[in-house]
């Protein structure tokens, strides 16, 4: 086990307010077991633990769900936020976000605001979204938002549907007045990993949706940051999931559970603390979910005696638990891995069913 003085203090933290959410993403990295609304924390609760985050050494708080607009409180919590010190970035599908409600959040000293879009095409966006309208709505509150001279980010989560048109969302985000975009592959977690056969592109695909994308980085230079989150299951290495298990981020979940990552639950026997019961730099600490994969101790070869275990800390563990059954293992998209052959297999075989139909995230849907 590390020890405590060798843990560094977490700079960022996810704070899903709510599971709840007008929209229904196939993709959705929240569980496919949501949580109720009946178990989310209470204002005082929230306050206190962003009070407590602030403390710990937490620079910026990404208020999420759901969609955290549907909580009452949220301009209240958002204002908190400000007073205690944290820099604020709203992630929003923009739906049941009206003017009023906008207005109250830059009063509330917003500091950013992260916009989601699910396709350049509006009847495309608002199918994959389960939601009509949506894409409309979308346009209009990046309009408030660069109006009200807040820093706008557009999110964009790339799969079957929408990845021919990964470059037009790119520029779709110029047109809006975005300082950055994120383009984001699938990851496929929660409602992602329910939906794969539904989402996954081919690797022809792919390749030039990257290709398309790195080439307007350059076009672009100087006018909107373009950072480009790489499809892992045609990767030749993982990514620093979270820059590292237990390094720098946490997530506190609706009902207050803290995890080292959003599918950390995947991971049977993992024992997770809770902030109505324990203090925020307690979990950062002490709590064993966070103990169990700091460090290299529990690696496996061949990442105990990789050159790029400091790199990519071995990659995912809820993607190694998923494909090969066992979290220790190295993350399968290494292609040092002796179980990389099998990803891309099942990329190739999903990629092949043509499917389209999605189960859309709902709160009462069974995954």
């Amino acid at each position: 086990m590390i020890a405590r003085a060798d843990i560094p203090a977490p700079a960022g933290m996810l704070a899903e307010l709510t599971h709840r959410c007008p929209l229904g993403c196939p993709y959705c990295s929240n569980p496919a077991e949501l949580e109720k609304p009946a178990s989310e924390l209470d204002t005082a609760t929230w306050k206190r633990v962003f009070s407590e985050a602030a403390a710990a050494g937490v620079l910026h708080v990404h208020l999420s769900g759901g969609e955290p607009c549907v909580r009452a409180d949220i301009a209240e919590l958002t204002a908190h936020c400000a007073q205690v010190g944290l820099y604020t970035n709203l992630i929003t599908s923009g739906v049941g976000l009206t003017r009023k409600l906008f207005d109250a959040l830059v009063d509330a000293r917003l500091d950013h605001l992260q916009l989601s879009i699910q396709d350049a095409e509006a009847s495309s966006a608002d199918r994959i979204a389960g939601y009509d309208g949506a894409f409309a709505r979308k346009s209009e509150v990046a309009r408030w938002t660069v109006e009200a001279g807040l820093p706008l980010t557009i999110n964009a989560v790339m799969h079957r549907a929408n990845i021919a048109r990964a470059a037009r969302m790119v520029e779709m985000a110029v047109e809006l007045g975005a300082r950055r975009i994120e383009v984001a592959h699938t990851q496929y977690y929660g409602w992602g990993l329910v939906n794969r056969a539904a989402l996954m592109p081919s690797r022809e695909e792919t390749e030039k949706a990257v290709a398309a994308v790195e080439d307007l980085r350059k076009t672009h230079e100087g006018r909107i940051v373009i950072d480009h989150v790489v499809p892992d299951y045609h990767a030749r290495f993982p990514k620093a999931c979270m820059s590292g298990w237990g390094r720098r981020t946490f997530n506190v979940t609706p009902s207050g559970k803290v995890l080292p990552c959003h599918a950390a639950e995947t991971i049977p026997g993992l024992e997770f603390w809770n902030v109505r019961d324990r203090s925020v730099a307690a979990a950062w600490y002490d709590s064993p979910a966070f103990n169990a994969y700091r460090g290299d101790a529990w690696m496996k070869e061949p990442c105990r005696s990789c050159e790029r275990k400091a790199i990519d800390f071995g990659g995912c563990r809820c993607q190694a638990l998923a494909l090969t059954g066992d979290a220790c293992n190295a993350d399968p998209i290494c292609e040092k891995s002796p179980r990389h052959a099998t990803v891309g297999a099942i990329a190739s075989n999903e990629s092949a069913s043509g499917a389209i139909d999605y189960r859309y995230r709902r709160l009462n849907a069974k995954a």
